[in-house]
């Protein structure tokens, strides 16, 4: 397949087809008279690190889910590590959430900013790890 067939099928730009490639998610395709040839595989491979960007992987962490692990290790126990991670990293950016909003949502009263850093420093003291 021709790269602008593989962008076609799957949906995505040839550009980011080609950075896939250099980003080192996607293999070097064979090339003929200088031009890129892809196996239909590709289009799975494709599918897959789609489904990872969707759930926030990083392109460090598509690449280790392809090219990270030992051969003998199957798809799905890579994508149960990298999810467990994921999921755990989620649910502290979830408590970073929470706390920001929290601190939004309390009224500041200060007449000043001189007022609004005490305050804030006596907080600070009192929360606990401070």
């Amino acid at each position: 397949m021709t790269i602008g067939q593989v962008a076609r099928e799957s949906g995505l730009a040839a550009s980011a087809i080609r950075f896939y490639e250099q980003a080192g998610v996607l293999p070097k395709p064979v090339r003929i008279g200088g031009r890129r040839r892809y196996d239909a595989s590709v289009l799975e491979k494709l599918a897959v690190l789609e489904r990872a960007k969707a759930c926030g992987f990083s392109l460090a962490e598509a690449r280790r889910l392809f090219y990270g692990f030992r051969d003998v290790i199957t798809p799905s126990e890579r994508w149960q590590t990298l999810a467990r991670r994921k999921i755990a990293e989620l649910d502290e950016l979830a408590r970073q959430i929470a706390r920001m909003k929290e601190l939004l949502g309390q009224r500041c009263t200060c007449k000043d900013f001189a007022e609004c850093g005490r305050r804030c420093r006596e907080e600070q003291k009192r929360r606990p790890g401070a």
